[in-house]
């Protein structure tokens, strides 16, 4: 019996050798005809009637080995068409069969996006939006390519509800930077401006981006903060070698090539590139902690390097410069190693002239409190950089990014008119000399391991660490009365000349998170199950400084060169008849702390073939801590204001597959808002017209409570069409308010309203042409639009940024949600052709347009501040040339209408002014071009 199961062994190994030895061998490489035919990696290859397969390497090549005889073999990528080739295979011989797969109109099969490189292209991306369960959109590298997008922001106003509103950033269905929440690779990540809730995601270029992920809706392992929007940026992970090199240049009428006005020391090589801060820091000598000293006149002219003087040239074509290389190694045993650099700076000169106003209440009715022509003239730069590293093996896929960003802004700003309603003068001149620097540096590093062979179970953990700081070094101003073109005449007293020097320092910001994910189920294993942890820690302080002259003998007021102030006044200071003097007081200095920290849990299951069910759970704890000092003494103790809070924020997403090519979704979910930074810091920003910003530390989060319901069909691998509605409820939502200082000067503050409600509908649709007539196949239009309606109720009572408990001063108790459209619409018309063999273009026309909505809450009696409806329309035109130069042409803000903010005049007394326009301006029509070339 033993030898007889020895001998049957012995056997069959000759046998299996015998047949492996008789073997023959099919390869070859795939290529990518949307992408010129560059290597298409991830793609199935399949001997057809068997269950031999293979998927193409990150270089698009593929081996099968089959016995001798003929076959069929299928070629197939998500979203592409599948290609069948015969092919005839003899014993020991290799045979290459290389194939080009392209898009066709085929219905999205229910194929699961796998990797990262294939997330990148638009038809997987539309078929990871059609597969998932939670509702998301997402837009790729290759898209954005294609569509000729240069940075994030741009690209992200081709998602459905999505607008960019200026320098204000994006809204999300109509919600301000507010409500939104950025994540890069996972990570929650800080802000580079106070301001600002988020990073504006114009400072990221597209060439190092992979994919941007909107999450609309709550599932549980993203942060609980936001009710508009959460953006996910997954940097590129340099999949292949490449070298490229983008030059551009703009012009924006009115704008560049005109008279230009720029601060005298940033009129050099140092103030193009946004190096002139460290010759405007606060002068060493005045120290850490103020102490109201008096410089003597040598210390006043040597500690100040730089003056009141502006230089007025021409300002030139704005510029931009980018380098990107990466490289890709394949190693021993399936393991790989690559990287990427990315270094990009621009630059932009632009230009603004419009009304600025603001109302005061009279016995009589509304009147200007002050009434400007404002011009402004801003010198705007931008430096990021990004170095990327990534290992991968069988099992391990670790990577490591440190991002640095730099950003600065000149500013000189001319308010010329009346500066107070009670004075006779009309010929004031007031001039803010402001630059804003901005530094971030932020590194990740980030691991996922697979437990099991089959990789139904990972763990994935990630952590990163920033620093950031903002400052407005030297911002400083001065105010006469003009008596000619150049002319002006000033009194060196009061408040006439101030230098303030801000600093926003945030020391540390860590993020991390860990997740564990089990895939089961009886064949497939769709069923998912994960649970995890993310949170992040924060710790910020701030020094706000002030710096003023004393007139000890100088005269009560001189006649100057609006220009060229510097030559009279720094004689005064050598002769001492003028001081600087320090003027900061006891609330100088501040400090934030904050900290979220969230455990989760997630079930997706599978019911059938048409349910899919995902719920889960997010226990997350936050705290913000505040220490500020009032009035009074430099020594006094901190007062210390501390929120905790701890949310139970339930997540339910439900989606039924109607059909292969269309779903019903259902999504629910509690989330919250947190203020941005300077609206609940306790300092009070002071601008050169007596204006001021307030935070409010006494501002409380909000709670939101969401609902979607969304049909979405999937006619072909490029099109779409998706109705969905939704509904919000914000319990104490944070909005933005003016109200009146005992000088009877405007104060931007910031309010907890009672509650609000919205409800809305959008709708997306990208329809391509070639359902009309082949002819048109180039043919694509893309077109979504929010409708929202919002009633927010207010509290009878309010806290203000004292701690004062005091009846509300909302001019209306009942109203719509401040920075809420009714409407928006986004929409672009796409044709793509070919004028060679590797010449390939893409034109599109893309157009924008939101409702009026509330700016800042009327208070006192007034109505509202509405920011009115701007219409944009933008041409790109992108040309791959050739394998190596891309030419990319654009025609921005065509239709260049006025952007106006209107005070209403439905409060208690009506506006007797002529005009209720509170603030007006033009940005010009620009046209760029950009080069690039490929190595």
């Amino acid at each position: 019996m033993k030898f007889n199961l020895k001998f049957l062994l012995i056997t069959l190994f000759i046998c299996t050798i015998s047949v492996a030895q008789n073997k023959g061998t099919i390869s070859g490489v795939l290529t990518d005809k949307e992408s010129n035919n560059q290597a298409l990696p991830f793609a199935n290859v399949l001997i057809k009637g068997t269950n031999i397969s293979a998927n193409t390497d990150i270089d698009g090549k593929y081996t099968l080995n089959v016995n001798p005889g003929s076959y069929t073999i299928i070629f197939s990528f998500v979203g592409y068409e599948s290609v069948e080739k015969p092919v005839t295979v003899k014993a020991n011989e290799t045979i290459t069969v290389d194939q080009v797969l392209s898009s066709g109109g085929y219905t999205l099969k229910d194929v699961v996006v796998k990797s990262t490189a294939n997330r990148e292209k638009e038809t997987a991306l539309l078929l990871d939006q059609k597969n998932a369960v939670v509702i998301k959109q997402s837009i790729g590298a290759q898209e954005m390519s294609r569509k000729g997008v240069s940075d994030v922001e741009e690209g992200l106003t081709k998602i459905t509800g999505i607008t960019k509103v200026g320098s204000r950033g994006l809204f999300v269905r109509g919600l301000e930077d507010r409500y939104n929440n950025l994540l890069i690779n996972d990570l929650a990540a800080p802000t580079n401006n106070p301001f600002k809730k988020i990073i504006p995601l114009d400072l990221f270029s597209t060439d190092i981006v992979g994919v941007i992920e909107v999450y609309k809706t709550f599932n549980p392992n993203i942060y609980g903060d936001f009710a508009g929007g959460t953006f996910n940026i997954q940097t590129s992970r340099g999949s292949k070698s490449v070298t490229k090199i983008n030059i551009g240049a703009g012009y924006t009428i009115n704008n560049n090539l005109k008279r230009f006005l720029i601060s005298k020391d940033a009129d050099n090589t140092k103030g193009f590139f946004g190096l002139t801060d460290k010759d405007r820091e606060l002068p060493g000598l005045l120290g850490d902690t103020p102490s109201s000293r008096t410089l003597t006149p040598d210390e006043s002219l040597a500690s100040f390097k730089s003056g009141f003087d502006v230089a007025e040239t021409k300002s030139p074509l704005n510029t931009s410069f980018s380098f990107l290389h990466s490289e890709k190694f394949n190693l021993e045993k399936e393991r790989s190693l690559s990287y990427l650099l990315s270094i990009s700076f621009d630059n932009n000169y632009s230009f603004r002239n419009g009304a600025e106003r603001t109302f005061t209440n009279n016995p009589s009715g509304f009147t200007y409190r002050n009434n400007f022509d404002n011009t402004e003239y801003r010198y705007k730069t931008s430096l990021s950089s990004l170095l990327g590293l990534n290992y991968t093996t069988q099992k391990w896929k670790l990577s490591f990014n440190t991002l640095y960003i730099r950003t600065t802004e000149n500013l000189i700003k001319d308010q010329y008119g009346v500066a107070d309603s009670n004075s006779s003068n009309n010929e004031v001149l007031i001039r803010t000399n402001q630059l804003d620097v901005s530094d971030y540096l932020n590194n990740q590093l980030s691991a996922e391991y697979a437990l099991s062979e089959d990789k139904s179970q990972t763990l994935k953990a990630a952590a990163s660490f920033a620093v950031t700081k903002y400052s407005q070094p030297d911002r400083k101003f001065f105010s006469g009365t003009k008596t000619g073109d150049n002319d002006l005449v000033v009194s060196i007293a009061g408040n006439n000349f101030i230098k303030q020097y801000l600093d926003i320092t945030g020391n540390s910001y860590f993020s991390g998170l860990g997740e564990y994910m089990l895939k089961f189920g009886k064949d497939e294993k769709n069923n998912i199950f994960t649970a995890g942890y993310n949170g992040n820690m924060s710790d910020m302080e701030s020094s706000y400084r002030f710096v003023s002259p004393i007139n000890n003998s100088a005269p009560n007021s001189i006649t100057v060169p609006t220009n060229s102030l510097d030559t009279q006044f720094n004689s005064y200071l050598a002769s001492n008849a003028v001081s600087f003097r320090e003027s900061s007081n006891a609330t100088y200095q501040a400090k934030l702390s904050e900290s979220s920290n969230a455990g989760y849990a997630n079930l997706l299951y599978k019911f059938g073939t048409k349910w899919e069910v995902a719920g889960g759970v997010r226990l997350e704890s936050t705290m913000r801590e505040t220490k500020y000092r009032t009035q009074g003494s430099f020594s006094d103790p901190f007062k210390v204001l501390k929120y905790d809070n701890l949310y139970v924020l339930p997540s339910l997403n439900i989606k039924y597959g109607l059909q292969e090519n269309s779903n019903i979704r259902f999504a629910a979910g509690k989330t919250y808002t947190r203020p941005v930074i300077m609206e609940s810091y306790p300092i009070e920003y002071i601008n050169a017209d007596g204006t001021s910003t307030k935070g409010n530390p006494f501002l409380t989060n909000s709670d939101n409570y969401n609902i979607d319901l969304k049909y979405e069909l999937f006619p072909t691998a490029k099109e779409i069409f998706v109705v969905g509605l939704f509904g919000k409820k914000i319990d104490q939502p944070i909005e933005r308010t003016f109200i009146s200082n005992a000088a009877n000067s405007t104060i931007t503050t910031y309010l907890n309203s009672d509650n609000a409600v919205l409800y809305g509908a959008e709708i997306e649709l990208i329809f391509d042409f070639e359902r009309i007539n082949k002819s048109l196949s180039d043919f694509s239009f893309g077109f979504n639009t929010s409708l929202m309606h919002t009633k927010v109720d207010v509290k009878p009572t309010t806290t203000d940024s004292e701690g004062n408990i005091t009846t509300s001063i909302e001019t209306f108790k009942s109203r719509e949600l401040q920075g809420a459209s009714k409407w928006l619409i986004n929409s672009d018309l796409k044709y793509q052709f070919n004028l060679s063999e590797k010449w390939s273009n893409t034109v599109s026309a893309v157009y924008s347009v939101f409702g009026k909505r509330i700016y800042a809450v009327g208070t006192g009696g007034l109505d509202h501040i509405y920011e009115l409806p701007v219409s944009q329309l933008d041409f790109v035109w992108s040309n791959k040339l050739s394998d190596h130069w891309d030419l990319k042409f654009s025609a921005e803000n065509l239709l260049d209408p006025v952007r106006k903010y209107e005070q209403g005049n439905n409060g208690t007394s009506q506006i007797i002014e002529s005009s209720s326009i509170t603030n007006s301006y033009k940005r010009g029509r620009a046209f760029s071009l950009n080069l690039g070339y490929t190595f």
